[in-house]
């Protein structure tokens, strides 16, 4: 089948977001063939080039959301009233603050549009219809529209007290996010030419797969493995923008994830958390089916299987070093885990992330530094301190495996957190861990190792004394979680979840396409049924027997179906 793979910020380019996965899940399914429609974030991205790409993938069409030419189109007077109507109604929809959205997350049947959603499509087919849509959202009557919906009886009061500074904010930012309406990625050479669009996020990633199942009826699925929505609410804090820019915005990136939950043939969240958001936001409980993410085992098998290369007396936390980590409340809990055990050591490995996380690590070395004073066994040696702070690629810790191959109980004390990928390694290293009760980190452990409340250093300090003074506990807790996360968390069985589902979609909502013949009537039988069966066929298309057929000489034999197409089609 032919796969529109829809991405932002990510696949295909180097180092995007999801990028590892996506390379892994199309290389994986060789069986089918991938078009790659990719919304790049900015200039840097673009210029850091792309990943290579299998045989597999036929296109790749690209749209940079961080800027965009002025399209050139002038609308007339008909264009005009049509695009003040949708852009009306949908603004409307965001100023009608919080019970709009939660109307619309308590939506009806799915054929039902509500307020919302008839306004982005109607933008949508007003795109189509006249070449685009950047410079009406640019325009002043995109402004006044805005104002007006604000400024109207029955709006709250955040949205009222919206200063013009603030409408332009959200003026400019309604434009990027609804970039995606005047892309021309959906004819027949496009999506609609797709048996499936798979987008890799929600939110604005998903758009161009809304409007390829309402211009084209092709058959969305939306996988998250980490909430977009959750992440915008993050995004807009106190600091970063003013009340009405919050309000306003928050309420379109909910609407917004609501209709791509609502619409979605099948969504594919990576945990139980993700889960949550997107039942909280309408989405049908009978449409989500959890596909964990999908890690490379490989790598972990030799300290996985010889687990008594491990220090019994050292503790490790692998990571990015930013504050959501709270390594403070780590460096806190290890100094009661020396009262109890003197010989105990912290080897904290990680890279630091932006210039706040570089703060961060400062802040944490000086710390060490004053909690544990550099320790000598006697006079004449030299001073060493019990706490590390290493990277992966140094001496010490040449690869990724090596972090985990030194100690004996991995910890996570993390305040926030989404899919906690460092634990699925530690247990593919076969260690037992100690963790936050924080995000899916639950639901990855199962009943394989200790959890405990966040921001409780003494709680965290009892379960790591209590592994490290019973190394039989240790071994068996750590020998469980490798079989867990075997079972669970690898790529084979990421791999082969989704062409399950991908079958499982396609089966139960085919595309129906019309096909024109060179005079321009329908031609039946141009998409044959086994063009679903995911093998490849050698023989003649039905189209190609009947151009064949019609051009034959009334003399001439008909030729048989070769024998491989027959047996295949058997």
């Amino acid at each position: 089948m032919r796969i529109g793979l829809l991405t932002e910020g990510g696949y295909p380019y180097v180092g995007g977001d999801a990028g590892l996965w996506c390379d892994r899940l199309v290389r994986g399914l060789a069986q089918h063939e991938f078009d790659v429609y990719a919304l790049s974030r900015g200039r840097q991205q673009e210029d850091a080039g792309r990943v290579p790409l299998p045989p597999q993938v036929g296109q790749v069409r690209t749209a940079p959301l961080w800027t965009a030419e002025h399209d050139g189109v002038a609308y007339g007077r008909r264009a005009r009233r049509r695009f003040t109507e949708c852009y009306g109604e949908l603004v409307e929809a965001l100023s009608g603050g919080p019970a709009a959205a939660g109307s619309t997350a308590g939506t009806g049947p799915a054929h039902e549009a509500d307020r919302f959603g008839s306004a982005l499509y109607g933008l949508a087919e007003l795109a189509r219809d006249e070449g685009g849509l950047v410079g009406a959202l640019r325009s002043d009557t995109a402004l006044r529209t805005l104002e007006r919906a604000c400024r109207a009886p029955g709006a709250p009061r955040t949205a009222r007290e919206a200063r013009v500074a603030d409408l332009l904010t959200v003026t400019a930012h309604l434009e990027r996010a609804l970039r995606p309406l005047s892309l021309d990625w959906y004819g027949d050479d496009g999506l609609g030419a797709a048996d499936l669009c798979h987008a890799t996020a929600g939110g604005t990633a998903a758009l161009p797969g809304l409007l390829a199942r309402h211009l084209c009826e092709v058959p969305l699925l939306v996988t998250e493995y980490g909430v977009q929505l959750r992440s915008h609410y993050l995004a807009l804090g106190p600091d970063d923008a003013a009340p009405a820019v919050r309000a306003l915005l928050a309420a379109f990136h909910g609407l917004l994830a609501t209709e791509v939950y609502r619409r979605a043939t099948l969504l594919t969240p990576g945990n139980a958390h993700a889960r949550r958001w997107q039942e909280r936001c309408g989405a049908d409980r009978a449409r989500i089916r959890t596909v964990h993410p999908g890690m490379d085992a490989s790598c972990f098998t030799e300290v996985g299987e010889s687990p008594d290369r491990a220090d019994p007396y050292t503790l490790g936390w692998v990571g990015r070093v930013e504050p959501a980590k709270d390594l403070v409340s780590l460096l806190h809990a290890f100094a009661e885990v020396r009262r109890e055990e003197p010989k105990a050591r912290l080897r904290i490995v990680g890279t630091p992330v932006g210039p706040e996380g570089e703060a961060y690590l400062g802040h944490c070395r000086v710390l060490a530094a004053q909690l544990f004073p550099d320790e000598a066994e006697g006079v004449h040696a030299v001073g060493d301190n019990p706490v590390s702070f290493e990277e992966i690629g140094g001496p010490e810790v040449p690869t990724l495996p090596d972090a985990y191959a030194g100690v004996a109980v991995v910890v996570l004390s993390s305040v926030v957190e989404g899919f906690p990928n460092t634990l699925v390694e530690a247990m593919f290293s076969g260690r037992a861990t100690v963790s936050t009760d924080v995000g899916a980190v639950v639901e990855v452990i199962g009943g394989t190792g200790l959890v405990v409340p966040p921001r409780n250093p003494r709680a965290l300090a009892e379960a790591c004394v209590a592994l490290l003074c019973d190394p039989e506990r240790r071994e068996r807790l750590g020998a469980a979680a490798r079989a867990r996360a075997l079972e669970l968390f690898t790529v084979e069985q990421n791999i082969a979840a989704f062409n399950g589902i991908y079958l499982e979609i396609v089966s139960r909502c085919p595309v129906r396409r019309v096909v024109l013949d060179e005079a321009g009537d329908p031609l039946p039988f141009a998409a044959p049924a086994e063009t679903h069966v995911p093998v490849h066929w050698t023989g003649p298309t039905a189209r190609e027997r009947i151009r064949e057929a019609s051009c034959r000489a009334p003399g001439d034999p008909v030729r048989a179906t070769s024998g491989a197409a027959s047996e295949g089609a058997l």
